[in-house]
């Protein structure tokens, strides 16, 4: 009775967060609590299933990024990028691409989107050009992007604190290639697609040159403070092999010292209202609905079934993981479908499969690349959506379907590929 009430309730909570009839961490915690009161498991048990590394790790990347962008340093650059390609539509287009990406892969994607679409929308409107093509390319760099690095996609962060010796150096190692060459052969097919829609106003664009980027940026020491931190941090991240820290720890010293550091000028009260608190409750809901169904024994089945398909077959394994993760994430959202794949690829070791590291990139790479698949994919989509809806600019769900999903085949067969030869070959 405890597994059919476990699965009830993990699937319900599921669907509601899918429909967003509901707010997502108002779903995700009722579903846990649910859990508290059907006595699938105590609350001692809750509380060790929340994973509380990546909890610690998000908190300090907010507190980072909301002190940050009260410098305007975001803004700033936003604008001096679109001045620097002299307000040209396709330039803009690849210049959008390529903050979009390396802002994903840094600060993480849903930070990126929230701190640049504004400014993009008010580019492309002072530009007089059609939102639609920035918006969507904006939605598949900041996947794509933070694909690439620990810290860049929430499933990374999930999957980065599951397993002990992955590092950030390790995914922008393992996934950066591959990340690379989807990046540009999307960047190319976005600018194809569209390059004829996009008409170049010179006296507008002569405008936008006359703006003084500057003026957005507020010269005091919290500038040079913020940015000094979060490339510390940054720093600290990559030398994490090194100096044998973990990541949580790095991140929450850099929170705790620009929070020091800024105590002056801001109130920390302050920083901590713009903490993205119902995100962190999301994820400790999840955790806790996941750990219903490891309690009932579901995730061990589950963890069978794969090897019983696969024959224990690491090839088989990981592209059935690539595959199912890409498809499955286009369709829901990637991060509870990552929280619920971790505890069985983390089974997968108790049935004779020892190194499963393949299968943990095939994991990263699906579950991240295929949030591009719908609007629904991935939290950075859903963001976006939101606020070019705010700005009388919607992005129509089965419009952006019908360049989103060709753009996830195309990520999974270049992933596939990548996978095959570079982890795969020698398990033939």
């Amino acid at each position: 009775m405890s597994t059919v009430l476990a699965i009830l309730i993990f699937v319900a909570s599921y669907v509601l967060i899918m429909t967003e009839k509901l707010n997502r961490a108002l779903v995700a915690v009722a579903g846990g609590v649910l859990l508290l009161m059907t006595k699938i498991y105590e609350w001692e048990q809750a509380f060790g299933f929340i994973d509380w590394d990546t909890v610690a790790l998000l908190f300090s990347m907010m507190v980072l990024v909301s002190i940050t962008k009260k410098t305007g340093i975001f803004t700033f650059l936003a604008i001096w990028l679109a001045q620097l390609v002299k307000g040209r539509p396709v330039p803009l287009l690849l210049v959008t691409a390529l903050f979009t990406a390396v802002g994903s892969a840094f600060l993480d994607n849903v930070t990126t989107v929230l701190l640049f679409v504004p400014v993009l929308l008010t580019l492309v409107d002072r530009l007089k050009l059609p939102a639609f093509p920035y918006l969507i390319m904006t939605i598949f760099s900041s996947n794509i992007g933070g694909t690439a690095t620990l810290i860049g996609d929430p499933p990374n962060i999930m999957i980065g604190q599951a397993v002990d010796h992955f590092s950030f150096v390790s995914f922008l190692y393992h996934l950066g290639p591959v990340v690379l060459i989807i990046f540009i052969l999307v960047t190319i097919g976005v600018i194809l697609l569209f390059r004829k829609g996009l008409s170049y106003d010179q006296a507008l664009a002569e405008d936008l040159m006359r703006v003084d980027a500057k003026e957005h940026l507020k010269m005091s020491p919290l500038l040079f403070q913020s940015i000094s931190v979060m490339l510390l941090t940054i720093v600290g991240f990559m030398m994490h092999p090194f100096i044998h820290m973990d990541i949580t720890t790095i991140a929450v010293s850099g929170a705790l010292l620009l929070l020091f550091l800024s105590e002056k000028e801001l109130d920390v009260e302050h920083v901590f209202q713009e903490v993205e608190w119902v995100t962190l409750f999301f994820f400790m809901g999840l955790f806790m609905l996941v750990g219903g169904l490891e309690t009932v024994g579901v995730i061990d089945e589950l963890a069978r079934g794969m090897v019983w398909i696969s024959g224990g077959d690491m090839p088989v394994t990981s592209m059935v993981m690539l595959w199912s993760a890409g498809i499955l994430s286009g369709v829901v959202d990637n991060i509870p479908f990552v929280a619920a794949m971790i505890p069985v690829v983390q089974e997968l070791q108790g049935y004779g499969m020892m190194n499963v590291d393949p299968v943990w990139w095939s994991l990263a790479l699906g579950a991240c690349l295929g949030g591009n698949g719908t609007l629904v994919g991935a939290s950075a989509n859903v963001v976006v959506a939101g606020l070019a809806a705010s700005h009388n600019k919607p992005i129509p769900f089965i419009k952006f379907s019908l360049y989103g999903f060709p753009v996830l085949i195309l990520s999974l067969v270049v992933s596939s590929i990548y996978v095959w030869f570079r982890y795969l070959l020698p398990f033939l």
